[in-house]
């Protein structure tokens, strides 16, 4: 029998609210085998989100609009990632709960295609035992207590987070810092602003 496999995931975005129109520039997924911790593939790919990026979103990941020219747009790409996760059991996302997935769910939404159905582990929630308070801590938080390398002149672009998140929980999860969820991820839409 095949093992389980994990997507760890990561998103960049124009800004924070989609119910605000705000979209992704920037994803990457690495799947890798639960078990044996072996990459078995990966995607990683820039969009055009046909409209400008909010400036402290730029502070934050550094794209700009300009890099972007060009890029395929979401449409093109939304069903073969929704695929790709849908070949999963496990998907993995710093800030999963409140970010990454119904962020990427909503845009799946958006563009008519279907949800996966995976179970989300969110290495920000479950990781309050990596900061002295409790605190949820940022990804270079998690990594310094995991003794993972973190360059936070490389921080903030998809495939780095991924990658050092991975990182994190392959080390922690064999210890039981990760515990895996039995539910499935359940989904709920953004509700739009009334102005």
């Amino acid at each position: 029998m095949a093992e389980p496999l994990l997507a760890a995931l990561d998103l960049e975005t124009t800004g924070l609210s989609q119910t605000d129109g705000h979209r992704i520039v920037e994803v990457a997924v690495v799947i890798y085998g639960l078990e044996s911790q072996r990459e078995f593939g990966r995607f990683e790919t820039q969009l055009n989100p046909e409209r400008g990026i909010d400036p402290k979103a730029q502070a934050v990941h550094g794209i700009g609009y300009d890099e972007l020219i060009g890029k395929p747009l979401w449409g093109s790409i939304a069903p073969k990632l929704s695929a790709l996760l849908s070949r999963c059991q496990y998907v993995l996302a710093h800030n999963g709960e409140g970010f990454d997935a119904p962020f990427l769910w909503g845009e799946f939404l958006r563009a008519g295609v279907s949800l996966p159905s995976v179970r989300l582990i969110d290495s920000m929630l479950l990781g309050r035992w990596a900061t002295p308070d409790g605190a949820v801590p940022n990804l270079g938080a998690l990594c310094f207590a995991c003794d993972v390398p973190y360059d936070k002149a490389l921080a903030h672009r998809a495939a780095y987070d991924v990658e050092c998140m991975a990182a994190c929980f392959f080390m922690q999860h064999k210890h039981g810092f990760f515990p895996l969820p039995t539910e499935p991820y359940h989904f709920v839409a953004q509700k739009a602003k009334v102005k």
